[in-house]
């Protein structure tokens, strides 16, 4: 087994960390906060949409049975990615698309991929996905973890 993570930011946390639980290979997830400045941040400061985070949820993956190439397109799938700062009813640079790579492999993958789709015509307008290297993921408080799961929902608006 060759265990790797990721983090992506998708709109809110509570959605995106739901479907990518449901995709075989992927070991574990956690959502949090990524991008900003303050340090430990909590829910209630990055809401205040000035600490410069991102709601995401990091994912830890066996690469041996899912590739990093089919964790992105899965993540474009699951929401609109030439949205800026907003992802349904959500807005705000906290629901911004953005992907924190873990590895040089990880951000060349990814800004290939976002090439490729820019150049497809997939999505009518450009991308607007970051793509950053991580630096410091802020584990969410634990009520957000899982929290569809904890409630018996299965999904929200992504």
């Amino acid at each position: 087994m060759a265990i790797e993570k990721t983090t992506f930011g998708a709109g809110c946390f509570w959605g995106v960390e739901a479907r990518f639980n449901e995709i075989t290979g992927v070991i574990d997830t956690a959502v949090g906060y990524e991008g900003g400045d303050l340090e430990h941040p909590t829910y209630k400061d990055v809401c205040t949409d000035r600490t410069g985070h991102a709601e995401v949820v990091q994912i830890t993956f066996d690469n041996s049975r899912l590739s990093y190439e089919s964790l992105l397109d899965a993540f474009f799938a699951m929401h609109d990615p030439t949205q800026v700062n907003r992802q349904g009813p959500d807005w705000g640079s906290q629901y911004r698309s953005v992907i924190f790579t873990h590895s040089d492999r990880q951000y060349a993958e990814a800004r290939a991929r976002i090439a490729e789709l820019n150049a497809s015509g997939t999505y009518r307008n450009p991308i607007a996905t970051e793509v950053r290297p991580s630096r410091i993921f802020w584990k969410a408080e634990e009520y957000h973890q899982r929290y569809l799961e904890k409630r018996g929902m299965v999904s929200c608006h992504i």
